[in-house]
């Protein structure tokens, strides 16, 4: 009986904290979301972001519930965004399809990818960047290559390009992704290093 009421108190105390950890980071992200040129930067007929970073922390250290949870609240910032301060593009994330769910699958991809790595090199700060490289790539994809399959004709038109739309989208992965995917493996690693590690004393 004892066993149980311990595990029922450790369950307890495991959620109290993921609740924890959601509320803070859902907070930086929507903190993140309202200061011009920190959460969102913008680079033309799109922005480059950093709001992934803390979907990606939120996976890595609490598991992909809580990943998942984080980049809920990020999908909906960038819906009302789109809404409240519309831009020239901003009828593709006015559609939740693209400005909700590749931010839950954020967290989703980050913390498996950093389990798997981790299971294999027991490295956490090389897990943790591989993981922040993984999940900014899964944003950065999702959301451009949901824009290619709904909306690529009116995209274009938009942004006033002609051409290609797939091999403009993947210019604009390649130019902007692989940037912000180095950025949020160096954060995610720096930062989950330092939360593990403390989890664990």
């Amino acid at each position: 009986m004892m066993n149980a009421q311990g595990q029922a108190s450790t369950q307890k105390r495991l959620n109290v904290r993921r609740m924890a950890v959601i509320s803070i980071l859902s907070a930086i992200s929507i903190v993140l979301s309202m200061i011009p040129f920190v959460g969102y930067i913008p680079l033309g007929p799109v922005s480059a972001t950093i709001m992934h970073v803390p979907v990606i922390i939120g996976a890595v250290i609490e598991g992909p519930v809580v990943g998942a949870a984080v980049g809920l609240i990020f999908g909906l910032t960038s819906l009302f965004k789109a809404f409240s301060q519309p831009t020239i593009t901003s009828f593709c994330f006015m559609n939740p399809i693209i400005s909700v769910l590749p931010r839950i699958l954020i967290g989703v991809v980050a913390y498996y990818v950093y389990a798997g790595i981790y299971k294999v090199t027991k490295r956490i700060y090389l897990s943790g960047f591989i993981a922040g490289v993984a999940g900014s790539l899964t944003n950065t994809i999702g959301v451009m290559g949901l824009i290619y399959v709904l909306y690529a004709d009116k995209y274009m038109a938009a942004i006033g390009q002609a051409g290609n739309a797939a091999k403009y989208i993947i210019a604009i992965c390649a130019t902007n992704g692989i940037p912000e995917a180095i950025v949020a493996g160096i954060l995610t690693a720096a930062v989950a290093v330092a939360m593990i590690r403390k989890s664990k004393k």
